[in-house]
């Protein structure tokens, strides 16, 4: 059975392969339409760049930006609104045009925590992707932002409290909260060690993050194994459009 087309929506550059990057590819290979969004940087900054060299590897076509500023980098998008400060009809709407363009199965984000770290960034791209998920099926909302089209599911990358007790500590910075959902609500546990390499290498096309030590950072500094044994599983929450 083919693999649906997938619309990945995430934060900031480095999200998407950190979160996704072993579904993007998995899709890519096997023929399906992939694409990512992400809400923070603009077009003309080194992390954008990054991120184009990340999809390539992905196979997710070109990056598509909204432009806003990052909450902790208000360089990453001069002159713009932080994303979670922006107006919600006006983030809702761009999204809902790019969902409407691309015409995705699949849609692909952030879950309701916000993964594991709780960014509020990431869970502010929750509310406002599972917003357009519905907006983009409804003709009367945005009829501007082209015809209506309905995603048939609404992926959220998530970690299980049973992965997080073992792999928590090596993701998330000493000291910091971490969030984590019931093992029983994780309807989708992804095996991407077939795509593990592509994965690795667009985490590592990050390269501004893994000089400056954040995640991609701190992962090209584990040996193989141990960052292998990290990255080799995904967890999802696969919700169908139109359940509460």
């Amino acid at each position: 059975m083919p693999l649906p087309n997938l619309l990945a929506v995430f934060a900031h550059p480095d999200d998407e392969s950190l979160s996704a990057g072993g579904m993007l590819a998995r899709h890519a290979a096997a023929g399906a339409r992939t694409a990512v969004v992400t809400a923070t940087w603009a077009r003309d900054t080194r992390r954008a760049a990054e991120l184009g060299d990340a999809l390539r590897i992905l196979g997710a076509g070109a990056p598509r930006l909204l432009g806003y500023a990052d909450g902790g980098a208000p360089r990453s998008a001069p002159g713009r609104a932080r994303f979670r400060d922006a107006p919600l009809d006006e983030t809702v709407r761009q999204l809902v045009r790019h969902i409407r363009e691309f015409r995705p199965e699949a849609v692909v984000t952030h879950d309701a925590y916000g993964g594991l770290t709780g960014h509020p960034d990431h869970l502010h791209t929750h509310r406002v992707t599972t917003l357009a998920v519905q907006a983009a099926g409804l003709e009367q909302l945005y009829p501007e932002s082209g015809a209506p089209w309905r995603p048939s599911t609404l992926y959220l990358a998530t970690h299980p409290h049973s992965a997080a007790r073992t792999l928590g500590g090596r993701l998330v910075r000493e000291g910091a909260a971490m969030y984590s959902v019931p093992d029983e609500w994780v309807t989708v546990t992804l095996d991407v060690r077939p795509w593990l390499g592509q994965k690795t290498a667009a985490i590592l096309a990050h390269r501004t993050e893994v000089a400056r030590g954040a995640l991609p950072g701190r992962l090209a500094g584990l040996p193989p194994a141990d960052r292998d044994a990290l990255l080799a599983t995904e967890w999802y929450v696969r919700r169908p459009i139109g359940e509460a």
